[in-house]
C-alpha cells in the first residue's frame, strides 16, 4: 500500500466552493482501480489549507490508473479552480513498528 499525501492550498474565500468541488470529485477519485480509499482534512490554523489523502495499491496504481486517464481531468477540472498554487504531491510507505 502507498499514501499519497497531497497538500492543497486553497485561494482564500474559495474553502467552501472547493468542498463542494472535491465532494462531486470524490466518486471519480475513490472508483479508480487501485484506489484503496480517499480522505480530504481542512487546516485548523491555517483553513485555507487541505490535505488530501489516499491510500492506493502501488504508485503505478496512481499514475497509470488515475494521472494518466480522463479521470484525472474530470477531478482538476472541478477542483483546480480553487488552487492558490499547484499542490504538493508525494507518496510514502509505512515503517514498521
Amino acid at each position: 500500500m502507498v499514501l499519497e499525501v497531497a497538500l492543497i492550498d486553497v485561494v482564500p474565500g474559495q474553502e467552501d466552493a472547493f468542498a463542494a468541488a472535491y465532494a462531486e470529485g470524490h466518486p471519480v477519485l475513490a472508483s479508480t482501480p487501485g484506489c484503496r480509499s480517499v480522505r480530504m482534512t481542512r487546516g485548523i490554523e491555517s483553513p485555507s489549507r487541505f490535505v488530501l489523502l489516499v491510500e492506493w495499491d502501488s504508485v503505478e496504481a496512481h499514475e497509470q490508473n488515475f494521472r494518466a486517464s480522463e479521470r484525472f481531468l474530470r477531478w482538476r477540472e472541478l477542483i483546480g479552480p480553487y488552487f492558490a498554487s499547484p499542490p504538493r504531491v508525494e507518496h510514502f510507505v509505512d515503517v514498521p513498528a
